[in-house]
């Protein structure tokens, strides 16, 4: 495995960006669900929701009382940017931006900005392609993705 995806996965305190009140086939709702129910210790942020599937949400990184590890975003791609902005500021070092296929939460310039601040970032791909046990479809996303020369660095 990818020893930025290993540390990312490694970390216990895991915040996602982008779940939604209206979970069904949302992203960043499977991607919460798929690491809380893996034992991850997982923090909804959505600034224009108080409760999301079950759980406290948050509206900002900021508001989360304990520090996070790391940060899934998915989001827009214009949302990234300040997302890794408020990181920078509270000392989250890992990012994942969530991208299947097509555009995805992937943003040049949030990339560029935690490449410039010392954040390690995966611009692409999921974290359920990698957080065992692996569904069926992301295993096959993942070996897609390998094919392609599109895994996630």
């Amino acid at each position: 495995m990818n020893p930025n995806i290993e540390n990312f996965l490694s970390q216990k305190r895991i915040a996602v960006a982008g779940v939604s009140r209206n979970p069904q086939g949302e992203a960043a709702n499977l991607i919460y669900r798929k690491l809380r129910e893996t034992g991850y210790q997982v923090f909804a942020i959505n600034p224009n929701a108080e409760l999301v599937e079950g759980d406290r949400c948050y509206a900002s990184l900021k508001s989360i009382a304990q520090p996070v590890d790391a940060v899934v975003i998915a989001t827009r791609p214009e949302v990234a940017e300040e997302i890794v902005r408020e990181c920078a500021a509270i000392g989250v070092s890992r990012v994942w931006m969530h991208r299947s296929f097509g555009e995805g939460s992937v943003s040049d310039a949030a990339t560029e900005f935690c490449h410039e601040n010392q954040i390690a970032v995966i611009a692409g791909g999921c974290p359920m392609m990698f957080c065992e046990p692996v569904d069926f479809g992301h295993k096959c996303m993942r070996w897609i993705l390998r094919w392609s020369g599109s895994l996630p660095k």
